[in-house]
C-alpha cells in the first residue's frame, strides 16, 4: 500500500484520469473529492463489500435454481 500525506487543498493523481483532492479535514474525518470519468465506479469500502456479498448471494441462488431445474428435468 502506498501511503501519502496531503494537506487540505492538495491532490494526488491516479493514472491519467483520476484526481483525488483533500477538500476538508474536520476532526478525525477527511473530506475527499474524486474527479474521475463516469465509467469508473466509485464506492465507499463498506458499500462495495456489501455489493460483492449481494452479488455472490445472487450467483449462489441462480446456481441453486439451475441445479433444481436440472434435477426436475432428469426425473
Amino acid at each position: 500500500m502506498l501511503v501519502l500525506k496531503r494537506k487540505q487543498g492538495e491532490a494526488i493523481h491516479i493514472g491519467d484520469d483520476v484526481t483525488l483532492t483533500v477538500l476538508a479535514i474536520e476532526g478525525d474525518q477527511v473530506k475527499l473529492g474524486i474527479d474521475a470519468p463516469r465509467h469508473i465506479d466509485i464506492h465507499r469500502h463498506e458499500v462495495y463489500i456489501q455489493m460483492q456479498e449481494e452479488n455472490e448471494s445472487a450467483r449462489n441462488s441462480a446456481n441453486l435454481m439451475k441445479q433444481m431445474i436440472k434435477k426436475q428435468s432428469e426425473a
